[in-house]
């Protein structure tokens, strides 16, 4: 399928590893020219040459910290003199956080706050005056299904997630006679780096019977049981996700919070 995007400029938020990383590479095997922005300037950098070298693509990196308010600017203004615009914004930077309300400290929800949320609003205001320029756009804002179902072991997540729906869905409408898509993809449990860190010592502690089992063979038990497709989900299947999204195909969907979690409805 042609998604339509090639020369289009595409920055992707969180994308030294993972879903970011997986999503970037996908665009850029479409024909995007990328801007990498990630906090970690060598695990960056590293990304950036094996994505040249995977696709050939025109990418470029910018380090930043998206929770401090000045950086999401800073970047886009990166991409614009690099690269003339930006054409498509994947807001995917941020990380699980294990935890209830009662055992939550002000400090983590205003770290996962400034990280998750606060930096999606920075990067649309910054991004989307050039969208409107060219008539043009695609935003995708990483969620997760706890934003539709929550789960009180990740609280600030999950409260988090509902926001990005909501803002999602406010900003699609605010931005659609500007020729600007605005969705979300709900995701579901993916096998990534921050999940298995956080994951799968929570799993060791809930399921002790499990102790023998390899980490593999614990996630793919897992993924059995608690999945209706009887898997997780790898960074690829929500960077192909994402990519259609931020295409010229999609045409006509725009507020959406689509769900990516193989028809589970929680994480653990």
């Amino acid at each position: 399928m042609d998604l339509g995007i090639k020369g289009k400029v595409a920055v992707v938020t969180g994308s030294s590893t993972g879903i970011g990383k997986a999503t970037a590479r996908e665009l850029a095997e479409n024909g995007a020219q990328i801007v990498l922005t990630a906090r970690g300037q060598e695990r960056l950098e590293s990304a950036g040459d094996e994505l040249r070298n995977q696709t050939g693509a025109d990418v470029i990196c910018v380090a930043a910290d998206v929770s401090k308010p000045k950086d999401p600017a800073r970047v886009v203004a990166g991409a614009v003199e690099a690269f003339g615009s930006v054409d498509i914004l994947v807001n995917n930077a941020g990380r699980a956080h294990a935890g209830g309300v009662l055992d939550s400290s002000d400090d983590d929800w205003e770290d996962m706050t400034s990280t998750k949320l606060l930096s999606m609003v920075h990067f649309c205001q910054a991004a989307a005056p050039h969208m409107k320029q060219k008539g043009w756009g695609r935003i995708v804002n990483m969620s997760s299904v706890g934003g539709i179902y929550p789960n009180p072991k990740l609280t600030i997540s999950h409260a988090l997630s509902a926001g990005i729906n909501n803002l999602t869905k406010s900003l699609a409408l605010d931005v659609a006679p500007d020729g600007i898509l605005v969705n979300a993809i709900g995701i579901g449990a993916v096998t990534t780096d921050n999940w298995a860190d956080n994951m799968i010592p929570k799993a060791r502690e809930t399921h002790p019977d499990w102790a023998d089992l390899s980490d593999e063979e614990l996630v793919a038990r897992l993924g059995a049981a608690m999945t209706p497709v009887g898997h997780f989900g790898e960074p690829e299947d929500i960077a192909a996700l994402a990519a259609f999204l931020a295409s010229d195909r999609n045409r006509f969907t725009t507020g959406a919070t689509v769900e990516a979690s193989g028809g589970a409805d929680r994480f653990m």
